[in-house]
């Protein structure tokens, strides 16, 4: 285990989304490509592993164990408790990437735990892991939807409008993540959160 000051060195990175091709690309799946954005910029391949693709790259004397949890996103929380077991990464140490639909699309709020807000992947991890007390990165994917079309706009494609914007929002959630594996939650929060 990598212990610098104190302090475990050793991070794992939850991206939230559900396996195979019909949901590459839509809403729920931002988790996924969010980690994708952090291997390609460092040429890092995700291979397939118990309960999730993997991969781990190194960023400043950090560790970060990325896993997209093949699961489906109602099951996540098996995905990650087991590899947070296996690598001995404590909780303190994970960061959960969801969508939220509470969110204007784009908008990006790091909080250190709340409620899973109707999110059923949240909904899982915290019950797997028996706390809501995980630090979480949330993208916001608004609520533009007619009424009883959650589902259909949860899973389904970005606008045109919103696709154009997509890269630069998902570059700021990489910084996010850089962020609070060297200087931590709170002054990533206090820093990038609303921006």
């Amino acid at each position: 285990m990598h212990v610098l000051n104190g302090r475990n060195m050793k991070y794992l990175i939850a991206g939230l989304g559900n396996p195979g091709l019909m949901y590459a690309h839509t809403r729920h799946n931002i988790g996924f490509d969010i980690l994708d954005r952090l291997a390609k910029d460092v040429s890092s391949k995700f291979e397939t592993e118990r309960y999730a693709d993997r991969t781990e790259l190194k960023f400043k004397g950090r560790k970060l164990i990325l896993i997209k949890p093949n699961t489906f996103m109602n099951l996540s929380g098996k995905a990650i408790q087991y590899w947070l077991q296996k690598e001995k990464i404590p909780i303190s140490n994970l960061l959960v990437i969801s969508d939220d639909l509470a969110l204007p699309f784009g908008a990006l709020r790091l909080k250190g735990k709340g409620s899973a807000g109707g999110h059923n992947g949240l909904k899982d991890i915290e019950e797997v892991l028996k706390t809501n007390t995980y630090s979480r990165l949330r993208f916001g994917i608004g609520d533009d939807y007619p009424r009883g079309k959650q589902a259909d706009f949860v899973l389904g494609s970005w606008s045109k409008k919103e696709d154009l914007a997509l890269d630069e929002r998902i570059e700021q959630s990489t910084k996010f993540i850089h962020s609070f594996v060297t200087v931590g939650l709170n002054m990533t929060m206090s820093a990038l959160n609303g921006k």
